[in-house]
């Protein structure tokens, strides 16, 4: 049994752990960052995550400061429009198009697309540069102990350190909060995601399109050119068991009703990968701070893909825990800073996860008087200019 310390102890090698670690390692802290599941870093590999995130621009801030967005940036596709299609008539097709331009706003795109394998492979490079940080993929947090001064975690490999901070970002079924006894409030909608990535022959010019008809937005979302030829990240929501029927059909089949729902807005689609399908969920911990210990990212907070919000939220959750940690770091994971990040972060973190599942359920509206309504409640918005670039600030999370 070996026995170490660290500064902190982060449980979770997602993306959003990934970001903690190389950020608290670029500001000099020590960090073990450890994760039962060793990330996948080819797009090609069994178990590659095919789903794609899109960082908001307030969330370069945070990437730069962990020496991740010189890397990430060849890497980019900009999402300059994002387009709201509105094709709930009687027959699907097209009726209503608005386009959020961030032209509106700022000098700058809305935001970056990236592969989530991607992302793992330039995060997991960049922790290898960094002497402070110890990244131990195949490794879990099987136990955690706290008090005052300190917290005690038992690892998979019978390790056990000792951390200043101890920083769950160990997924929407977090150990670290349930060993806390942490509870969470759980939204279900019946509903499921498939993501995968297509071709087409019409380019997609920086605009990230959702096109809205009934059981969720079916998203496409710029990719750098692939093989020569457009490419677009495609996350379609729908009930679970038209996804299931979806997912098993033969891919000529597939491209066919992929084509229907896309209302063909870039041409004909075809499928560039394999499918994956992830459950839907609204999810917000009834607390993000424990003695010693920090909730962050799908721990603390679960949202469906609209708005690109998920990883965005996470980072702002790190953003603000670096704050503090930069800001006082002989109190690192004391009553004070837990108390600070707990103020700042949860009403933000419980407004957002509201705002979102609003539009989530507007977004699966299957009768044609819902349907309508959504569609008149979408002109109204988008017509009224101070209100348009209101609601493009609150969706990056900028006042």
């Amino acid at each position: 049994m070996t026995r170490e310390s660290t500064d902190i102890l982060i449980s979770g090698g997602g993306p959003a752990g990934l970001a903690a670690a190389a950020a608290f390692g670029s500001a000099g802290f020590s960090v073990i960052c450890v994760d039962p599941t060793p990330p996948v870093t080819d797009g090609d590999a069994e178990g590659a995550d095919l789903r794609t995130t899109a960082f908001l621009h307030p969330s370069r801030a945070v990437l730069q400061a962990a020496g991740l967005w010189d890397r990430l940036e060849p890497h980019a596709a900009a999402l300059q429009v994002m387009r709201i299609v509105d094709a709930g008539g009687p027959v699907a097709e097209p009726r209503i198009v608005k386009d959020f331009d961030a032209a509106d706003i700022s000098d700058e795109p809305f935001g970056w697309n990236f592969p989530n394998w991607l992302l793992r492979r330039e995060m997991v490079a960049r922790l290898a540069d960094l002497p402070t940080v110890s990244f131990r993929p195949g490794i879990a947090t099987t136990a955690l102990f706290t008090r005052e001064a300190e917290a005690r975690v038992t690892l998979s490999d019978g390790a056990i350190v000792t951390a200043r901070l101890v920083v769950a970002a160990d997924g929407r079924n977090s150990t670290i909060r349930q060993v806390l006894d942490i509870g969470v409030h759980t939204l279900r909608y019946g509903q499921k995601a498939l993501a995968f990535a297509v071709t087409h022959p019409i380019p997609h010019h920086n605009i990230s399109t959702e096109i809205h008809r009934s059981g969720g937005p079916f998203t496409l979302v710029p990719l750098p050119d692939r093989n020569g030829q457009p490419a677009s990240a495609i996350v379609w929501m729908e009930t679970g068991p038209e996804v299931a029927r979806l997912a098993a059909l033969p891919e000529r089949d597939f491209e066919a009703e992929m084509n229907m729902r896309s209302c063909q807005i870039l041409g004909p689609l075809k499928l560039a990968t394999r499918r994956s399908v992830w459950p839907i969920i609204s999810q917000v911990a009834d607390r993000m701070t424990g003695e010693r210990t920090a909730l962050m990212a799908e721990a603390a907070h679960v949202v469906p893909p609209i708005g690109a919000q998920g990883l965005n939220m996470s980072l702002a959750d790190l953003r603000v825990l670096l704050e503090l940690a930069e800001a006082d770091r002989a109190g690192l994971g004391g009553a004070k800073m837990l108390e600070t990040y707990q103020r700042r972060r949860h009403l933000e973190v419980k407004a957002r996860v509201a705002g979102i599942d609003a539009l989530n359920r507007a977004s699966m509206m299957g009768g044609q008087t819902f349907r309508d309504l959504r569609a008149a409640a979408l002109d109204t918005l988008y017509s009224v200019a101070p209100l348009r670039r209101t609601m493009m600030r609150a969706g990056l999370g900028v006042r």
